[in-house]
C-alpha cells in the first residue's frame, strides 16, 4: 500500500498523541498518587517507552518524529521532504493537544485533584529546581542536539537495521532523568505546547523557550549529520 501524506500525518498524530498521553500522564497521575513511588526515574521511563513503542508501531509510516524538532533536525539533515515538514508539525501539535485534553479529562475525574503545572515546562520560579532561564535553555538545547544526534545516527547507513527504536528511546530516558529536575524536560515544542495551554498564565509565556531552544538544537544536530553521517539511501 502507498504511503500516502493522509497515512503519514495520521501516524505522527497517533505517534504524538501516545507519547503526550503516556508521559504526561505518568507524571499527572503519579502526582495524585505519590504513594504509588514512580517518581520522576519512572516518567523518564515513561516518555522513553512511548517513544520506543510507536517507533515500532507506526515509525515504518511516517518515520516516527513525533516532534516538531525531530522533523526540523531531519529536514536539516536532508532526510525529511521540504512538503512534510510543516503538515507534520501540524499533525504533531494536533495530538498533543488532543492527548492534553484526555488527561485533563481524565484526571478532573478525581474530586480532589489539583491540576498545578499540568506537566508543563518552564524556568526560573516555574523550573522544578529553580534554574534560570540561561541554564533552561542551555540544557534543552544541547539535550535536543544530542537526541538529533542519536535519532541520525542509529537510522544512517551501516547502523543496526532494524533496532533504533531501542536507543531512540532510551535515550530519551536519560534525557529525562538529566533534565526533569531544570525545565521539566521538553526537547519537544509539541509536548510543552499540549500542557501548557491547560496549565495557563506563567506556563504559556514561558512556551517560546521550549519550542526555540529545542528547534535550534535540533538544526544544528541536522547539519552537523550532513557532514558525520552517510544517509541511509546513498
Amino acid at each position: 500500500m502507498e504511503i500516502t501524506i493522509q497515512r503519514r500525518l495520521m501516524a505522527e498524530f497517533i505517534g504524538t498523541f501516545w507519547l503526550v498521553f503516556g508521559g504526561c500522564g505518568a507524571a499527572v497521575f503519579s502526582a495524585a498518587f505519590p504513594q504509588l513511588g514512580i517518581g520522576f526515574l519512572g516518567v523518564s521511563f515513561a516518555f522513553g517507552l512511548t517513544v520506543l513503542t510507536m517507533a515500532y508501531a507506526v515509525g515504518h509510516i511516517s518515520g516516527g518524529h513525533f516532534n516538531p524538532a525531530v522533523t526540523l533536525g531531519l529536514w536539516a539533515a536532508g532526510r525529511c521532504h521540504n512538503g512534510h515538514v510543516v503538515p507534520y508539525i501540524i499533525a504533531q501539535v494536533v495530538g498533543g493537544l488532543v492527548a492534553a485534553a484526555a488527561l485533563w479529562a481524565i484526571a478532573s475525574g478525581k474530586p480532589d485533584w489539583i491540576p498545578g503545572g499540568f506537566a508543563s515546562n518552564g524556568y526560573d520560579a516555574l523550573s522544578p529546581g529553580k534554574y534560570s532561564m540561561a541554564a533552561c535553555f542551555l540544557a534543552e538545547l544541547i539535550l535536543t542536539f544530542i537526541f538529533l544526534m542519536i535519532i541520525t545516527g542509529t537510522t544512517s547507513k551501516g547502523a543496526a537495521v532494524g533496532f533504533a527504536g531501542i536507543p531512540i528511546g532510551l535515550a530519551l530516558t536519560l534525557i529525562h532523568l538529566i533534565s526533569i529536575p531544570i525545565t521539566n524536560t521538553s526537547v519537544n515544542p509539541a509536548r510543552s505546547t499540549a500542557p501548557a495551554l491547560f496549565a495557563g498564565g506563567e506556563y504559556v509565556s514561558q512556551l517560546w523557550l521550549f519550542w526555540v531552544a529545542p528547534i535550534a538544537g535540533a538544526l544544528i544536530a541536522g547539519l552537523v549529520a550532513r557532514v558525520l553521517y552517510e544517509h541511509p539511501d546513498r
